[in-house]
């Protein structure tokens, strides 16, 4: 259980390595395709390093890296050149490895001889697997199991851990000139003659062995790769999600870096086919399914790909909580943090564990769900998870709740110690440094539970239950004001962070107050301040607005929670900017996040550090930043439904949509963004609030003009 617990930050993946992912698996690889003992390199799969060595080698040479061509996320082509043949200066044999990531690998390697004369060489792969766990190697304290045992075959080698039960199978595929393959410990042998001017093609392919059971990799060499089922659903994907044109180069590649990331990272359950996916966290070190993280990505990657949210809510339904245990922290409705495949007993489901440690993945469910009901998608799929709605609120109240809000301490010392998203050990703290001491009860998080009251309020009074609908809102609305009366410090004019243990205010000033603009939680009369002090130099570096302000005493733009910059946040925070009018502010912080994007070649990481822009006019790199990571690649989708202010509400029949495009956007156009149980077009220009709208359901209006405030439509108690 151990795996559980907040051990420091993940080892770095170096700048110059190479990830591929494919759902619930990835590699790590130097850019010239080897992977290279003792570091985090490798190929992992169900929680585990497959491989620890995948080295080539010509004539016991490695191979001089020319370039990777990335051409999908779970496939790379790296160009390669061999050393100089006996007698030449330059090198006459090129390198070609063509790699698919998935379940294991396929690798296809082409060594072409671009002399007058056949080259007799000796191709060599270098290979172990360590089948070391997903965590030991994150966190740097890898255990080596002492029984890992190697077993020779015709064309390949067999690595397995009995006591894991897991390793690989790894074996050489016919070859063009029917090449001999000489297995060896550690390694596989091919002695090849390349005719001149001619190439020679070998494959080989990895496949995993789980719980004793061998499985194929999802790219084989039986099968061609356009064929195989991750390519195939990739592709599906591609040519169903919504198309968007820009005149700004920048902002399209940004988007369609998004679209193709949240791709990447989709998990499929292969024993349900005919369900939606959900989407996995982040690569490298978060391929699994999460509470918070899926429920998030899948929220601002709503206008993109509902299915994403439909699939993470089913999915999260099947392991909310039934009973009460406290070594995983389940308990009966609540949802669950984080899933795991590694060697440990199968608890929720085989082969995989769920941990609950996480207070706000069970308010954010019931919040996810009800903006699937304000888009007017998956209908009677949403009626029907209603019962886990309720269940998640039952748990809030009777296991979460106490004295009007929703708090969080572990059960036991293997948990997690903070369960917001900030959940470093270090990451809530005072204004002078002092660690926060659970039991906690988050600002943020009570602006969840928020909005949780107040859409399970709305499919309650659109089904004609009105008592539920009444009870809905009244809690919906005691928690509002109580949270305004005590999270608020009216000698700072901002929001404390949370209450500690002994219920006193936690004065650090932090981005957590953004998202109760988000929530929709604040009172009108106090926004103006928050979102002053969320442009402050203290906290708005130029990029996007720092976890932790400047001055703050445990600020450290170089931090994992308590000064950087996190893309997700700054989204949330930027709806919530504009949700309460400051238009000028969100359009300020989209901007800088954009800046941030292109300057990352396109791609928002995880995080990255909060140096000011002013000092440093490119976005410094936080060493361990998971890239790609689900929902910083959700952002720049949210950030522009955000500057398009589009908000459904397809129950009632009524799209308001009033675009805010800031200087230097241009022109954007949107086609296919699911609305109501068909497909709308929009489109928009800078210095233009008059949208173009097409394919709009018969009977919706179309208000140009800004959503009213939940804070505004819960104190008149009129929809919104």
């Amino acid at each position: 259980m151990d795996g559980w617990s907040f051990h420091g930050q993940p080892t770095a993946i170096g700048s110059g390595d190479m990830t591929l992912v494919a759902g619930g698996s990835f590699s790590v690889s130097m850019r010239n395709g080897d992977i290279i003992p003792g570091g985090v390199q490798g190929v992992y799969y169900s929680d585990t390093r497959l491989l620890s060595r995948w080295e080539l080698r010509i004539d016991d040479a490695p191979v001089e890296e020319l370039r990777v061509l990335p051409v999908e996320p779970h496939h790379a082509t790296f160009i390669g050149r061999a050393t100089p043949r006996p007698g030449q200066v330059e090198s006459t044999l090129l390198v070609i490895r063509d790699r698919y990531v998935g379940g294991g690998l396929c690798e296809d390697i082409v060594v072409r001889n671009l002399s007058d004369e056949p080259a007799g060489c000796v191709v060599s792969l270098n290979l172990h697997s360590d089948v070391c766990d997903l965590f030991e190697v994150k966190t740097n304290r890898v255990r080596y199991p002492g029984d890992v045992e190697t077993t020779l075959g015709d064309r390949g080698l067999r690595i397995l851990s009995v006591s894991k039960g897991r390793g690989v199978r790894v074996e050489a595929g016919e070859c063009d000139d029917s090449t001999p393959v000489i297995p060896a410990p550690g390694m596989l042998i091919f002695r090849v003659v390349v005719p001149a001017r001619d190439e020679t093609r070998l494959t080989v392919q990895v496949s995993p062995i789980i719980d004793g059971v061998e499985s194929e990799p999802w790219f084989s060499a039986t099968c061609m790769p356009e064929q195989a089922e991750q390519a195939r659903l990739l592709s599906e994907y591609e040519m169903n999600i919504p198309v968007v044109r820009a005149s700004n180069a920048s902002l399209a590649d940004i988007l369609d870096r998004s679209r193709t990331d949240l791709g990447s990272l989709r998990l499929f359950e292969l024993e349900r086919p005919e369900e939606p996916p959900s989407i996995a966290a982040g690569a490298p070190w978060f391929m699994t399914l999460f509470g918070r993280d899926s429920l998030l990505t899948s929220w601002l990657a709503l206008p993109l790909d509902p299915n994403l949210a439909l699939g993470t809510l089913h999915r999260l339904a099947r392991l909310q909580g039934v009973k009460s245990d406290p070594l995983t922290e389940e308990e009966p409705g609540k949802i669950m943090h984080e899933l795991r495949y590694g060697v440990r007993t199968a608890a929720s489901e085989p082969g995989a564990q769920a941990y609950y440690g996480s207070v706000d993945a069970t308010p954010l469910f019931v919040g996810l769900l009800g903006e699937l009901r304000r888009w007017g998608v998956h209908h009677d799929a949403v009626e029907g998870l209603l019962p886990h709605a309720d269940a998640a609120l039952r748990w809030i109240e009777r296991y979460g709740m106490r004295d009007g809000f929703l708090w969080y301490q572990r059960k036991t010392d293997q948990g997690l110690v903070n369960q917001g998203w900030k959940d470093s050990f270090d990451g809530i703290n005072f204004a002078d440094g002092a660690l926060a001491r659970p039991p906690i009860a988050l600002a943020e998080v009570q602006g969840y539970v928020y909005s949780a009251y107040v859409a399970r309020h709305h499919f309650a009074r659109e089904a004609g239950d009105d008592e539920t609908a009444d009870r809905c809102m009244a809690s919906a609305l005691e928690l509002r004001e109580a949270f305004n009366r005590t999270f608020w410090l009216a000698d700072k004019g901002y929001f404390a962070i949370g209450l500690d243990r002994d219920g006193r205010p936690i004065d650090g000033l932090a981005s957590n107050m953004g998202h109760c603009l988000w929530s929709g939680i604040v009172d009108l009369d106090k926004a103006v301040s928050v979102a002053a002090h969320l442009m402050s130099d203290r906290m708005f570096t130029g990029f996007g607005i720092r976890t932790l302000a400047s001055g703050m005493g445990a600020y450290n733009p170089m931090s994992y929670h308590n000064g950087s910059v996190w893309p997700h946040d700054n989204a949330l925070i930027t709806v919530g900017l504009m949700r309460y009018g400051f238009v000028e502010e969100a359009q300020r912080v989209a901007a800088g996040m954009l800046d941030a994007a292109r300057l990352f070649g396109g791609r928002l990481p995880e995080l990255f550090c909060g140096f000011d822009r002013a000092e440093f006019p490119v976005p410094v790199p936080y060493p361990t930043s998971c890239s790609p990571q689900a929902w910083a690649s959700a952002a720049p989708i949210q950030l522009t439904r955000a500057l398009l202010r589009l908000d459904p509400r397809a129950s009632h029949g009524k799209l308001w949509l009033s675009p805010v495009l800031p200087e230097g956007f241009g022109w954007l156009r949107i086609s296919g963004i699911p609305f109501a149980g068909g497909r709308i077009t929009v489109e928009a220009a800078e210095g233009n609030t008059t949208p173009i709208v097409t394919g709009l359901p018969e009977g919706t209006e179309l208000i140009v003009g800004s959503r009213p405030t939940l804070a505004a439509f819960v104190a008149s108690a009129h929809h919104p």
